[in-house]
Order: structure tokens, then sequence, then C-alpha cells
């Protein structure tokens, strides 16, 4: 994929408060959803003026530098973003926060779950709650009214209402962005996860 098109990519997402991950994953189990898997994640979101910009490491695979842009609104919207894996974290780190100055980390685990093209997340996120997230992701040719259709098919089945969805990001929701000071982003070291049992 070259520069352009990854600047291209986008999904359809919506986010929304969930008081109970395990009934709600087994609703998308019924629906056809599979498990991928149990995330830990640590994202750093920098100062920038358009957009938003972190970096996510992930417990056991390669960091990611994620640029993205979505209106705030409390529905489904389209989010347009571009992904640069990172093989030195810490370097990224180190350099975005001289450059740029951090606005804070969030930490959460992460259950992925796949649906047709549609990435479903169950996030249990440290200081803030438990919430999920859908997002369709769109290939070149398809279909926009698909994406909407499976959203709403997936919110109905959940029992979704608009006071439960989300406008920003979990970095817009204090107490998450906790600032990092001056000496600690000149002095920050890759971060090191220790995955939840139980």
């Amino acid at each position: 994929m070259d520069a352009f098109a990854a600047l291209n990519c986008r999904n359809l997402e919506r986010k929304a408060r969930c008081a109970d991950l395990a009934a709600a994953a087994r609703v998308v189990q019924g629906l056809g959803a599979r498990c991928q898997g149990v995330l830990e994640q640590t994202d750093v979101y920098f100062h920038v003026p358009h957009g938003r910009l972190k970096l996510r490491t992930i417990e056991g695979q390669q960091a990611v530098l994620i640029w993205y842009q979505r209106p705030d609104e409390k529905t489904a919207r389209w989010s347009r973003y571009h992904l640069v894996p990172v093989s030195d974290p810490a370097g990224m780190r180190a350099a975005l926060a001289a450059a740029l100055g951090e606005r804070g980390q969030v930490n959460k685990r992460r259950s992925l779950w796949l649906w047709h093209n549609v990435r479903i997340h169950f996030d249990d996120v440290e200081g803030l709650g438990t919430f999920l997230e859908f997002e369709a992701v769109m290939a070149e040719g398809d279909d926009e009214e698909t994406a909407r259709r499976r959203l709403a098919e997936l919110s109905a089945a959940l029992g979704l209402t608009e006071a439960d969805d989300l406008a920003g990001s979990y970095g817009d929701m204090p107490p998450s962005m906790t600032p990092v000071s001056r000496d600690a982003q000149r002095s920050a070291e890759p971060a090191r996860f220790t995955a939840r049992r139980g």
C-alpha cells in the first residue's frame, strides 16, 4: 500500500459504554462473530493541530503510530486514518514528546472480535470503565450502506441507545489524560506489560 492509499484508509465507527462485556460478547458470538484474542494496549497521545495522534504499544506485538481524524459525534461516524509500524517505540515516543508534547496515556485491555468486515472491541479501560466499539473497515469497492446496516444490526442486537454513545476518544475522558513530566518524557522507555489473569 502506498503512502497516499494508507492516508485514505477509513472505517465507520461507533463507540459506546457497556456495563457487561461478557454478556455483550455472548450476543455477538450468537450472531457469528469470532474472538481473535485479548490485547493489552497502551496509547500515548500527542498534541497535534489536526485530528489525533497516538503511539500504541501492544503486549507481544509491534508498536504502531496512529493518526486519525473523525467528527466528535454521538453516532456512527466515518474515520480516516494512517497506520505506521514502529520498531523503536521508546525512541519514537521520546522524539514525538520533544517535538509535540504528550497529552497523556490510556491503558486498556481489549477483547477483539471479527464479524464480516467489522472489528468489535470490548474494552476495559483503566480509570474509565468498560466500553465497546465497532469499526467497519472499508476496502476498495465496499458498500457504505452495507457498513451502516451491519453496525445498525449489531447495535440493535446489543440494545444500544443514543444515551450509551461516546463522541470523543478515551484520550479525551478524564482521568485518563495523566500529564507526563518533561523529565519523564526525555527518559521514556518501552512499556512493559503483564497479562491479566482471571
